[in-house]
């Protein structure tokens, strides 16, 4: 537990680089797609080009977390975060170079800008481990969620207001300048695996692999809340992504509904960082699984000829609710697993519940051609609210722990 003489975490130098590059990297990630936006609007990319050019990074992403998170258990987690965030620098200017010439080197290039994305990701929550004493490192999850909360709302804002001045060409330098802040700035932390921990030389990289997966076993209460996780994201976060447009221009005649509830889901989101930063449940697996739950206001509300006001307020709930349930979450996988496969677990939560996040806006859209609006989004709430519970129900949920 931390005390009350332990300093704010954002007070200990290595965490504020640690911090810092962080919401670099997450800068780069959300402000890439907006710029890439702008090139189709400047005509220096087409509207299919632009999804060649997304689904290339989704995939390199998808490919890299695996790899990144036994790298990061296998080596220095820094060096992990160093190496795959200057892949993602160095690809920017490819992107630069290609943009108007040529598409197959911008894909390329963004799929190797997604694979820094994805490496990064198991490398920098392991890292987090490392750096931060264990009584304080809610409260940096809840910086870090923070930081990434900041980036969603402030990155194409930020972007929008610079495009007024710069060109698409040196917007995306600007997002390699920001990789590179993410590669340089943090730190090596203080703990690491131990000799014995470390794979023996010859061990291959699917055994490494199965083994993390074999730790992820052990702990019941991540497999249930992994499994509640990908269910919310993959129909809950669909429903958000394909229905909320429709709604607001048919039902409310209006894109303004669509803005003003993802502004609220992200505004609800940094109240829940900072809300989770200080409160510690009791129940603490149960609240966050309570958080999670709260996701199925947005299929909800959607399904209900309510006023624009409830469906705003819906979405300011579930953005508090999500981060109830991701600080906690976090900070529990870092305490419970073995510190030596800390980054093959956290690659195997990112792996499956964002990469499964295509398949349901894959089926989202047929869905509601086939069957209509309502019976879709009533069954995505239905999940939403009853896969959190049935986590609920595992032994160890109740605390995240054994």
């Amino acid at each position: 537990m931390a005390t009350k003489t332990d300093p704010p975490v954002l007070r200990d130098p290595a965490f504020l680089r640690l911090w810092v590059g962080t919401t670099a990297s997450g800068l780069a990630t959300w402000a890439l797609p907006f710029v890439l936006g702008l090139a189709v609007l400047h005509r220096e990319l087409d509207a299919v080009g632009l999804g060649l050019v997304l689904a290339a990074r989704t995939a390199g992403f998808l490919a890299a977390v695996a790899v990144g998170g036994v790298l990061a258990d296998r080596h220095s987690r820094r060096a992990v975060v160093l190496w795959s965030a200057l892949a993602a620098a160095l690809a920017a200017p490819l992107l630069a170079l290609g943009l108007g010439r040529s598409l197959v080197l911008m894909a390329a290039a963004a799929a190797v800008a997604g694979a820094g994305q994805g490496a990064c990701r198991p490398a920098f929550q392991a890292l987090t481990a490392e750096i931060v004493d264990p009584g304080r490192r809610q409260q940096a999850n809840a910086a870090m969620t923070f930081a990434v909360r900041v980036s969603t709302l402030a990155g194409p804002t930020l972007t929008a207001l610079l495009a007024a001045y710069l060109e698409v060409g040196t917007l995306l330098l600007g997002i390699g300048l920001l990789w590179l802040v993410a590669a340089l700035l943090p730190g090596r932390g203080a703990a690491s695996p131990t000799l014995s921990a470390v794979p023996a030389p010859g061990s291959s990289f699917r055994a490494d692999f199965l083994d993390g997966i074999r730790e992820a076993c052990r702990h019941p209460w991540f497999l249930a809340g992994l499994a509640a996780l990908t269910s919310v994201i993959a129909l809950g976060y669909s429903a958000t992504s394909v229905a909320l447009p429709l709604i607001s221009r048919d039902r409310y005649g209006s894109e303004w509904v669509l803005a003003a509830a993802m502004t609220a889901y992200t505004v609800g989101a940094l109240g829940g960082a900072l809300i989770t930063a200080r409160w510690r449940p009791r129940a603490q697996g149960w609240a966050a699984l309570a958080g999670l739950a709260v996701y199925g206001l947005a299929p909800l509300s959607l399904m209900l000829p309510v006023p624009p006001v409830l469906v705003i307020a819906a979405y300011a709930l579930i953005g508090i609710g999500i981060e109830v349930f991701n600080v906690p979450w976090f900070t529990a996988i870092q305490r419970e697993v073995a510190p030596d496969k800390l980054a093959r677990v956290s690659s195997l939560d990112f792996l499956l519940s964002y990469g499964l996040a295509p398949a349901g806006l894959a089926l989202i859209a047929p869905g509601i051609e086939a069957f209509g609006v309502t019976p879709v989004l009533a069954v995505c709430a239905a999940v939403c609210f009853l896969a959190p519970a049935l986590a609920a129900l595992v032994p160890t949920a109740r605390r995240f722990g054994r």
